[in-house]
């Protein structure tokens, strides 16, 4: 007969079923076959009900234990863990099923229960804090972060001062349950009669001494010592001997050749320049003249050009800024075609829910008319398991029967075997060789010898070896000898080149230090102007779209919000320095006359040149 139950009589169902259920042991689907037995009293809507309530909390499981478990460690400490299923199927109730029971049908179902336990549940479950933090870091780390505050935490949030107000109620119902206890009269002792003491004389104080006059702080305190300004005299004494000109460095063999076969080359091209104008020939100092102007000029073009290419990047990381912005608003309408079709998937998957629902109750009606069917269908699984038994024991036995044959032919075989060997192991035999060392082993080799004739060889090889180490030390010994005379004579060579051009450097010292400089502006022409001038337009045009927009930009870092002049500034900069430590070292080499003009020149417009190419690249 069917009869009504109320809410408690549900959660008490729920809570006995999941008490039962054991994953290692059994199935789902037998617990739901189980459950549906125990609810064959209950209407079809308890029944489904219940059905559902026990399937949730059995799916959810991992997601309800992390706040349950909380639950025992902080606030429930003092509960009973065989109540633990109770909070279980609370805490379902209020995460999933809280939109479709309404708020009137979840207060009846937890003021059936025992109020103080679920007061303190509720409590810390709907606590802001508790939501917002570690429940749903927790949460998110076994489901998609977004899909647990978009579907679960913000619900939860939004519910929170509706069941604020039950939480309330519950606890006006404790305090209203809290009785006075009646206390009996208790019987006060009195005091005994004693003699009272005399009061104590009140003690004269004593002076407080005076302190002596303290000495004031010398002035010396306050004034830097004079150690420390002789320290730094002395500093800056030996900072100016350290920045004299000539530093002597300390060479190695190499660098000693390399340079006496530069300073030999140079004089060679001196000699044969003096010997063609004695001969009669042309001097090249007008021609030499024109080619520097020429340089100059091309020099100059190349400037021009690099600053194209560096206005030409600058030009399109502005129109990518405004192609970004474009894409963005394309994405907030995709957004929006998005959320509409999610809205209708949702709405899909709440048709589909509910169809489901139908066939679960379907199918349960099935499995409990498929129950009376099956006392058949075991005796006759029993029946063919006896005739399968009987099978397979004649087989057994037959089997067993020639394995036991096959194990005795080789037991016996192994045993004539070791027979054997123990005979040939008793035979006698000599262990003792003579050996003559001068006769040979007659193995019939080509150039075979006896032991005595191998040690007489090898004798004399090693005295053949000991006199050529003597003969090749000795012709190392010498050509060291010469090596280090001709690295003097390098030497005293590379002095008198070296102070010869340093007196002709310091004569064109001035002329050098306006060459240095040829570099250092950059050249304007009409194309640069123009180029800057549609930079500023799109700049513009970029800061009216970000107004529209309303972008912030981010502040630079080293993560993905990092603005584009950040990074490209700090790209360039390692580019920069580099250039400017070629060209100090350019100038050094000028003024100790290791390079030329021109060259100098020509490695200053490929560093330029360059450090603009890759910047238009890294645009």
């Amino acid at each position: 007969m069917v009869k009504m139950a109320g809410p408690e009589k549900h959660i008490e169902i729920v809570v006995q079923q999941l008490n039962k259920f054991n994953p290692e042991n059994e199935s789902i689907e037998h617990l739901l076959d189980e459950s549906a037995k125990v609810l064959q009293t209950l209407n079809v809507t308890d029944g489904a009900f219940v059905l559902e309530t026990l399937a949730g909390c059995i799916e959810y499981k991992p997601l309800l234990d992390i706040v349950v478990n909380a639950f025992f460690v902080r606030d429930g400490k003092h509960c009973l863990f065989s109540e633990r299923n109770l909070y279980v199927v609370i805490c379902y109730l209020a995460t999933f099923q809280l939109e479709e029971l309404g708020l009137q049908q979840f207060s009846r179902i937890v003021k059936s229960l025992d109020i103080a336990k679920m007061h303190k549940f509720l409590r810390f479950f709907f606590n802001v804090l508790n939501l917002s933090t570690w429940i749903k870091d927790e949460w998110s780390q076994i489901y998609d972060s977004l899909y647990v505050k978009e579907n679960w935490i913000d619900p939860l949030l939004g519910w929170q001062p509706k069941i604020e107000q039950l939480i309330k109620q519950l606890a006006d119902k404790l305090a209203n349950r809290v009785t006075t206890v009646k206390t009996s009269t208790v019987t006060k002792p009195k005091e005994f009669d004693l003699t009272t003491p005399k009061p104590r004389a009140i003690p004269i104080p004593e002076p407080i001494p005076l302190q002596e006059k303290h000495q004031p702080v010398p002035q010396s305190t306050y004034k830097p010592p004079k150690e420390k300004q002789h320290l730094q005299e002395i500093k800056y004494r030996n900072r100016r001997r350290a920045e004299i000109d000539n530093v002597p460095i300390k060479l190695n063999a190499a660098a000693i050749l390399r340079e006496g076969a530069l300073y030999q080359r140079k004089m060679e091209q001196e000699l044969s320049r003096l010997e063609s104008l004695l001969r009669g020939a042309h001097d090249p100092s007008e021609f030499l003249e024109w080619q520097k102007q020429m340089r100059e000029k091309d020099l100059e073009q190349q400037l021009a050009e690099i600053e194209c290419r560096r206005l030409q990047g600058k030009l399109s990381h502005e129109e990518a800024v405004l192609a970004r912005h474009n894409v963005i608003q394309e994405n907030k309408k995709k957004a929006e075609l998005k959320r509409e079709e999610t809205a209708e998937l949702m709405r899909q998957y709440a048709e589909k829910r509910l169809e489901e629902e139908k066939e679960m109750r379907e199918l349960v009606e099935q499995v409990v008319e498929g129950h009376k069917n099956v006392k058949q269908a075991r005796m006759k699984l029993q029946k063919y398991k006896r005739q399968i038994v009987q099978e397979v024991s004649e087989e057994s036995r037959e089997l067993l029967r020639r394995a036991l044959e096959e194990k005795e032919e080789k037991l016996r075989k192994r045993y004539e075997l070791i027979q054997q060997i123990r005979a040939i192991e008793s035979l006698p035999f000599f262990r003792n060789k003579f050996v003559d060392l001068t006769q040979t082993a007659g193995y019939g080799f080509s150039g075979e010898m006896s032991i005595m004739e191998l040690r007489e060889r090898l004798a004399l090889l090693k005295e053949a070896q000991k006199k050529a180490e003597e003969e090749k030390r000795d012709q190392i010994i010498h050509e060291k000898q010469a090596k280090e005379q001709l690295l003097l004579d390098k030497l005293e060579q590379i002095s008198l080149f070296r102070a010869a051009l340093g007196r002709a450097a310091a004569l064109k010292q001035e002329e050098k230090k306006i060459k240095s400089q040829l570099t250092e502006g950059s050249v304007k022409n009409e194309r640069v102007l123009d180029l800057q001038k549609k930079i500023t337009e799109k700049t513009m045009e970029r800061k009216k779209q970000a107004e529209i927009l309303k972008i912030t930009p981010q502040k630079d870092g080293a993560g993905p919000g990092r603005s584009w002049e950040s990074y490209e500034n700090s790209l360039q900069e390692p580019h920069w320095k580099e250039l400017e430590e070629s060209r100090e070292q350019q100038f050094k080499m000028l003024q100790n006359g290791l390079m030329s003009r021109e060259t100098a020149q020509k490695m200053t417009a490929y560093q330029a040149a360059r450090i603009g190419a890759t910047s238009c690249i890294l645009r």
